[in-house]
């Protein structure tokens, strides 16, 4: 196991780099261009042309955002919608994709996805859902749907207006066959402050970024280990020039990597306003900045371009307000919120507040793998186009961090002090490489 200062190359082959798209593809069962010809998405998977027999119309759009699947996203189909698959008894994972083809309002189309009779999206806005845009793609993903009579039936239901869905994969249960080795590890089994081999705290007052509301410390009261597990505890108290406080952790000089697997086993807290987050920076944050002074602090700057510029991967995010979904995302300077270009997805993770759920990343030159448990739902390609779109080609490291409102955290409305305090809890943090073969 590697804990020293120095950077954890790994150097894949072009055997490996097709084992990660064939390891992606291969539990594919079913995959759909909702209304429109047969495609091949940028992740290798096959989706067949529309022949479904329904009754929901076929549909049209052009200029879609958002994703690398683009033509995907052109076609659709509108209405209410019963679809039935003839598939083994088993599990399954569902992937929707949509997209918002009309310049409507926010709640004036709204449905419920089931399948099997049971609810797995309700009260679907894909306007809201897409930060209020049209014609940007939204991708959802829908875990452990159960078969038992060979028939897989999902439903597409009218709250307001009709449903739309572009594209649908039906992905069984699958396990990796590679084989991986961990170079890096924190397991938290020690008492006391996070290991400061591994860990540092940033120190930080409140509305550095993000405009979030707490104070960052490296108090025990805000991050400590104990139980086998690593506390990042907020509470509602008077903090420096916050009413919160709580703790953000990186592994900056200390767990830097360029390729592999991170995994993380993580229980987080429930409730409106927190925002809690498992996520990537590059650890030359200048290596593609273009407008920021010799050693400038980057981070909030509104004048240093360091960020987006240098990349940022999310491997979990999730805000309480919206206690069902888990967010994975990567921002580059051709690929960002101010742009609507970002490239994202999410997944069901309805009961993250109440067990330890693995959440996991897997990164080669060619691709980003966002999972959980082992449920892979955000895939991003390396285009080839340079470092606008792909700037992940140095090492990053990684950040642990309880966030307080801010302006994700409030966007669901404002921070419920009752809540206080909360805590995200870690079991581990691991880092793997493919074995050479």
């Amino acid at each position: 196991m590697v804990t020293d200062n120095k950077t954890l190359a790994s150097q894949l082959t072009q055997t490996q780099i097709s084992d990660v798209i064939k390891n992606h593809k291969e539990p594919v069962v079913i995959a759909i261009n909702l209304g429109g010809p047969a495609y091949t998405g940028v992740d290798g998977v096959e989706y067949q042309a529309d022949s479904l027999d329904s009754s929901a119309a076929k549909g049209q759009s052009m200029h879609i955002m958002g994703s690398q699947d683009a033509p995907l996203f052109e076609t659709f189909r509108r209405g209410n919608m019963q679809l039935s698959f003839a598939v083994d008894n088993g599990q399954y994972d569902i992937i929707f994709k949509f997209a918002e083809p009309d310049d409507i309002a926010g709640g004036e189309r709204v449905f419920n996805v089931l399948a099997q009779g049971e609810m797995l999206l309700e009260a679907m806005d894909v306007r809201v859902a897409r930060d209020g845009r049209k014609l940007s793609s939204v991708v959802k993903t829908s875990t452990n749907v159960t078969v038992t009579q060979g028939q897989l039936t999902i439903d597409l239901q009218a709250v307001a207006g009709e449903p739309v869905l572009h594209g649908l994969i039906v992905r069984r249960k699958h396990q990796d066959p590679r084989d991986w080795q961990m170079v890096w590890s924190d397991e938290f089994d020690y008492t006391g402050a996070p290991d400061n081999s591994k860990w540092t705290f940033d120190e930080w007052p409140a509305k550095k970024v993000n405009g979030e509301d707490q104070a960052y410390t490296a108090r025990a009261k805000n991050a400590r280990v104990e139980d086998g597990r690593l506390i990042i505890q907020a509470h509602k108290e008077q903090y420096g020039n916050a009413q919160y406080s709580s703790a953000r952790l990186h592994s900056l000089g200390k767990g830097d990597f360029l390729y592999g697997k991170v995994e993380a086993r993580v229980k987080l807290p429930a409730g409106q306003g927190n925002w809690s987050a498992i996520w990537m920076l590059p650890s030359d944050p200048f290596k593609y900045a273009t407008t920021c002074k010799a050693g400038e602090d980057w981070q909030g700057s509104t004048t240093c371009d360091a960020w987006p510029n240098s990349g940022e991967i999310d491997i979990l995010e999730h805000v309480g307000y919206d206690m069902q979904n888990v967010h994975g995302t990567v921002h580059t300077k051709a690929y960002y919120w101010v742009n609507w270009q970002q490239r994202k997805a999410s997944i069901d993770g309805k009961t993250v507040d109440q067990n330890f759920h693995l959440y996991s990343l897997e990164w080669t030159p060619e691709h980003i793998i966002v999972s959980f448990d082992n449920t892979p739902y955000f895939f991003y390609k390396n285009e080839g186009t340079g470092w606008e779109a792909w700037p992940f080609d140095h090492p990053y490291h990684l950040i642990l961090n309880l966030a307080i409102g801010g302006d994700w955290g409030r966007a669901g409305g404002p921070i419920d002090d009752s809540l206080f305090p909360m805590q995200m809890e870690i079991d581990y943090v691991r880092i793997s490489q493919l074995k050479q073969p």
